[in-house]
């Protein structure tokens, strides 16, 4: 089954809903071994082009739609990758917001929530969500207070230990 464009009104070129495997918050695909993998589906909100000072940063996800509010089926992906913006504060033209993007100060936690309830309607049952988070500005345990599922398990990295890695699998039947 083809996704056709009528379901956000901003597809490029023909994305099937054979993928497998969902990134809600693309930006420049920096965590992808291949950037291009047939398997995903590469999703966000802004397609853009920046030149920073060592190189261009393009965001140029197959499908522009907002992860609080995602057109794709209920159960539709075996994988979801969400690596929202997680600095709320951020220069306007810093090279850290042209980059990941920033949250709604002020809506933010509803717009995670949001983001959480979002990813685990379109993922599979038994399948796996792969969340990201990066405590510079706010810390991981008032980020997964957003959602009632519990992670499976998890990770600690990055030079400062700020990054976490959290893994989630969907319970349940599919309907």
């Amino acid at each position: 089954m083809t996704l056709k464009a009528a379901l956000t009104g901003s597809v490029k070129g023909r994305v099937g809903m054979d993928k497998t495997v969902l990134d809600m918050c693309c930006g420049p695909r920096m965590m992808w071994f291949d950037k291009a993998d047939p398997r995903v589906l590469y999703s966000d909100i802004r397609e853009e082009t920046h030149q920073l000072p060592d190189r261009e940063l393009v965001i140029s996800p197959d499908v522009i739609a907002d992860f609080r509010s995602l057109p794709f089926p209920d159960n539709s992906f075996y994988v979801i990758a969400f690596d929202p913006p997680h600095l709320e504060r951020a220069g306007e033209k810093g090279w850290q917001r042209l980059k990941y993007g920033v949250l709604n100060r002020g809506t933010w936690r509803n717009d995670l929530r949001a983001g959480f309830s979002e990813a685990f309607r379109v993922l599979r049952p038994n399948g796996l969500l792969i969340f990201k988070w990066n405590e510079t500005q706010i810390r991981a345990r008032d980020i997964l207070a957003l959602t009632d599922q519990k992670p499976l398990f998890g990770h600690i990295s990055g030079k400062r230990g700020l990054t976490h890695w959290f893994t989630f699998i969907k319970d349940g039947e599919q309907q």
